[in-house]
């Protein structure tokens, strides 16, 4: 990457208990990250989960009835579809 994609442009400060800094410093040690590195990309996907979380349609009635028969209406099957209901789910294994 050149110097220009790593180039941030502004300051994130924060203050933690000295036991707080010891957890982050270990984990990022481990995944051989700085502290700034692993804490920001902890910190983005727990935002993204949190703004996935917040999802909200806005629809007039009509709009919605569409919406709900659309989700009601039973699944169409296709080669996709039929791959993934033959496969044992993670916690089945």
């Amino acid at each position: 990457m050149t110097a220009a994609v790593l180039t941030r442009d502004t300051t994130i400060n924060l203050r933690a208990k000295s036991d707080q800094r010891e957890l982050i410093d270990r984990a990022a040690s481990i995944q051989r990250k700085t502290r700034s590195e692993f804490m920001l990309e902890a910190a983005c996907e727990r935002a993204e989960q949190v703004l996935l979380d917040q999802t909200l349609f806005v629809l007039d009635a009509q709009r919605f009835a569409e919406f709900t028969r659309i989700l009601d209406a039973p699944a169409k099957p296709n080669s996709r579809l039929l791959k993934l209901l033959s496969k044992r789910a993670p916690w089945e294994r």
